[in-house]
């Protein structure tokens, strides 16, 4: 995969966690050329059936960034873009050569960030973290920790600041 090539994912649930990760990767990562892959993956029960069943296995198609506000598209794959988070990849679109789309997986976040790292291919995955207490972690799992230790490309962890 050649430099022009780059496919850079970013995580995103529309949290105040996954913005953050967004900026950063929009200010940090992304140059002209790029796709940026937003990743959302939603867990059993944030969709219900209808058409959603379809892509269970292997997600979404590519949604371009144009269609993503459009009601009907985001009833179909049981999305709830913010306002933010398509602000931020509005701006980007308009001061970078970047091509931009949603990919929606369904299950258990650490899988299937892991399924698209190697389905899409990406060059490299960012991701957001909650920083959750030491207890909460053992029990839940850190979904960023087990991508940084299972995926096959480089994973950039973005912590929320405090500020936020």
């Amino acid at each position: 995969m050649s430099l022009a090539d780059r496919r850079v994912g970013v995580a995103v649930d529309f949290s105040a966690c996954s913005k953050e990760a967004l900026r950063w990767t929009v200010n940090n990562v992304v140059r002209d050329g790029d796709h940026l892959i937003l990743v959302n993956v939603l867990k059993e029960g944030q969709y219900e059936g209808g058409e959603t069943q379809l892509w269970e296995a292997s997600g979404s198609p590519l949604i371009p960034l144009s269609e993503l506000p459009d009601p009907s598209i985001q009833r179909k794959y049981g999305i709830k873009p913010d306002p933010e988070t398509l602000d931020i990849v509005n701006d980007l679109a308009k001061q970078k050569e970047v091509v931009i789309v949603l990919k929606v997986l369904y299950g258990d976040a650490r899988e299937k960030l892991l399924e698209a790292v190697d389905h899409i291919p990406l060059s490299c995955i960012i991701i957001g973290n909650r920083g959750l207490g030491k207890i909460k972690r053992v029990l839940l799992g850190s979904v960023s920790n087990y991508v940084v230790n299972n995926a096959s490309c480089p994973v950039t962890v973005v912590k929320l600041s405090q500020e936020g």
